[in-house]
């Protein structure tokens, strides 16, 4: 393999797993981010009007 073949194959993991670890390290390290979710019913919008039969 060439030069550039080497760079390029080593250049392209590096960014693959730069990318794993940046990822993996914002989901496991996330301060707290539970108490942000919300269900799909607990999100009061406008267009959803409650009719009264």
């Amino acid at each position: 393999m060439t030069l550039a073949g080497w760079i390029f194959m080593i250049g392209s993991i590096a960014v693959v797993v730069s990318l794993l670890v940046f990822c993996y390290y914002n989901v496991l390290c996330a301060p707290d981010k539970a108490d942000h979710m919300h269900g799909r019913f607990d999100v009061d919008t406008p267009d959803l009007e409650k009719k009264h039969i």
